[in-house]
Parts: structure tokens; sequence; C-alpha cells
């Protein structure tokens, strides 16, 4: 038997919403203004996934695309660090 793929009714869509525009204008402006605030937060993003991706090596039982992801990530990183270096 076929597995049927049916959409959620309204009521089980969760309430949050996008931010509204002004919002998002306000957010845009800020992060123009402080580059190194964004720089960092992917900075910590990919520390995040490094570690993840870290662990799964440990096992012997990474795939070639996690092992791109881990090197990006580890790419990502170096190029973030000047930028970041006053900032830590």
């Amino acid at each position: 038997m076929a597995t049927q793929i049916v959409q959620a009714p309204p009521s089980a869509v969760s309430t949050t919403a996008p931010l509204p525009q002004p919002a998002v204008d306000a957010a845009a402006k800020l992060t123009a203004h402080f580059p190194h605030l964004t720089a960092a937060s992917h900075f910590d993003s990919a520390a995040v996934r490094v570690v993840q991706l870290a662990a799964v090596a440990e096992t012997g039982r990474m795939s070639d695309l996690d092992a791109d992801s881990l090197a990006h990530a580890e790419d990502l990183m170096a190029g973030l660090l000047p930028l970041i270096g006053g900032a830590r």
C-alpha cells in the first residue's frame, strides 16, 4: 500500500508568523551596520556543525557528503575568523 501525503489542516499549522515588514527592515539595517555579528553567528553555526560531523567521523561511518560538509564548515570558520577576531 502506498503512503498518501495530505496537507495538514489549517488548525494544525503553527501560529507563529514571519516578522512584520518593518521588523524585517530594522533587522536588515542592524545587520548592515554590524557585519561582525552576522559573521560571529555564522562562525558559531559552523562550529556546531563541525562538532556534529566530527562525531560521525569518529564512528567510521561518514559519507562523502558529510565529509564535504565537514570540510566546508571548517573552511567557513577559517574564512570568518579574521572578520571576528576582534569581536570574540
